[in-house]
């Protein structure tokens, strides 16, 4: 569950009065074709900008499995070794959405494991950005 912290004014909250549709959600933000919802509130889709601040890191370092093979391997024929070349990355951190406009801030950090879901993070918020740039 993304971990969030949210700043909101005395702005007026209008009436939500009809389900639209759900264009893309980031963490806990929800973005509809005229709206913004985060849980500090809601506000026009055009009014909002969207940031992102990447705070993961990666390493390379060798899986369990290719040096018990190596070991194995290694009995029978030097050739074993070889699996020692074997490398895996491993990601681990958070990434930082921001969704701020005029008297109103959510911040919300959403836990990644793998450059997979950075990259997926990354498309939605440029996805919302493009939105609020009013596509």
């Amino acid at each position: 569950m993304p971990d969030c912290l949210a700043v909101s004014s005395g702005y007026e909250q209008p009436e939500y009065e009809q389900a639209e549709p759900t264009l893309v959600t980031i963490g806990d933000i929800i973005v509809t074709p005229n709206w913004v919802l985060t849980p500090s509130g809601q506000r026009p889709r055009r009014e909002v900008s969207f940031s992102l601040t990447p705070m993961y890191q990666s390493s390379q370092a060798i899986p369990t499995w290719a040096i018990v093979c190596a070991i194995l391997f290694f009995v029978f024929c030097l050739l074993g070794l070889l699996f020692l070349l074997v490398k895996e990355e491993r990601t681990s951190g958070q990434v930082q959405v921001t969704a701020q406009a005029p008297g109103f801030l959510h911040v919300c950090y959403i836990p990644v494991w793998s450059m997979m879901q950075v990259h997926d993070v990354v498309a939605r918020v440029d996805y919302a950005r493009a939105l609020a740039a009013g596509g």
